[in-house]
């Protein structure tokens, strides 16, 4: 059974909102501050190698410090720059509206590649790419049919229906931790999204398929924040859910993430992560994260440098899919319930993970979306 619990104002519309103390790129041009890159160059000449290569990132508009992929997305560049001789130059950019503009700066600027995190980006690039034909680009989560374009996409609904599965599994065991606990006779799960679009309901509909996988009389809740970086919003859908009774909400909210924590540790109750490892990446929520759904995105941002400093960018042009047979997408156990989780957890997680690899378990969507 599935519940909607999406935020609501009282106006109807989903509420979003910039998060607090982060000014946005229009914001910073206003107060008369020039917007620049900031330079990730590590151990590398700050002044570019050899050939002058240069590498830029622009986040989603979530921007970043999300603890999430647009800090994993970095986190690949700057392992590139320490070890090869390169600058990297990190843009954010919080407004959707001026990311064509962003774009087109930074190639005019001379990045030999340019990093682009979100699908958001993917409409400006499709003007851009062609305009800015001598520039390599790489997409994260999303693709663009040009020849100087790495679309890169993680299977996020593979990762999500291991989160289901977790989530599933864990409602009916007993779970007592640091003062938290779940009710194993109640089995009621949640989750909470950040914008309700193609992308992140993917994340939706396979989380829901592989806790029905465990028990097809799970119930999931499900709401979206109406943002990515919204916090406050997240916190209330899972607090909603929470009190509907859920013992565990996975999340796909990004920056907003970390409402949901906030809802969890308020509740005494458990929540699974995404994108990163979030039990270490936001180490303060350790407590209530029982595992996260992970995509290795630092791994890609390093192909796609370590391409571009070869002068082999052809290899990784072209439509991306990392999934779980080439270990691009996992679950993880949150690092302070390593050890103490029941071993029918670990046997359902590989039954789950062989019968994905195997494609004797369809899961809805696909990396892309539904």
């Amino acid at each position: 059974m599935v519940q909607d619990t999406s935020y609501q104002t009282t106006s109807g519309q989903s509420r979003g909102g910039e998060r607090d103390g982060r000014l946005s790129r229009r914001a910073v041009l206003a107060s008369g501050v020039t917007l620049g890159t900031t330079a990730l160059a590590g151990c590398a000449d700050l002044s570019g190698g050899d050939d002058g290569l240069t590498v830029a990132i622009i986040s989603s508009n979530a921007g970043f410090d999300d603890q999430a992929f647009n800090d994993m997305a970095r986190d690949g560049l700057t392992r590139a720059a320490e070890e090869f001789d390169i600058e990297v130059n990190e843009i954010e950019e919080t407004d959707i509206a001026q990311f064509g503009d962003t774009q087109a700066e930074a190639a005019e600027a001379g990045n030999d590649l340019i990093v682009l995190v979100g699908f958001q980006h993917t409409e400006a690039l499709q003007e851009n790419a062609t305009e800015y034909s001598d520039t390599n680009w790489m997409l994260i989560n999303d693709d663009v049919d040009e020849p100087n374009v790495a679309g890169y996409v993680w299977a996020n609904h593979e990762m999500s229906y291991l989160a289901g599965v977790q989530a599933g599994t864990m409602t009916s065991e007993e779970l007592n931790h640091a003062g938290s606990s779940n009710d194993p006779d109640n089995n009621q799960i949640g989750f909470v999204g950040g914008e309700e679009v193609p992308l992140i309901e993917a994340f939706e509909r396979a989380y829901v398929a592989g806790a029905e996988w465990v028990d097809d009389s799970v119930e999931v809740a499900t709401g979206y924040a109406g943002s990515f970086s919204d916090p406050s919003a997240a916190e209330d859908v899972a607090q909603s859910q929470y009190d509907a009774g859920a013992d565990i909400i996975y999340h796909a909210a990004a920056a907003s993430g970390p409402g949901v924590f906030d809802a969890a540790q308020a509740n005494n109750r458990f929540a699974v992560g995404v994108d990163a490892d979030q039990s270490i990446t936001l180490e303060e929520y350790s407590d209530v994260i029982i595992g996260s759904a992970v995509k290795y995105i630092d791994q890609g941002t390093y192909d796609c440098a370590q391409a571009t400093v070869n002068d082999n960018f052809d290899e990784v042009a072209g439509f991306n899919v990392v999934d779980l047979s080439q270990d691009g997408v996992d679950l993880v156990i949150g690092q302070e319930f390593e050890g103490s989780m029941p071993d029918v957890l670990s046997e359902n997680l590989e039954a789950a993970k062989q019968g994905i690899v195997d494609g004797d378990i369809d899961v809805p969507c696909d990396a892309t979306g539904c």
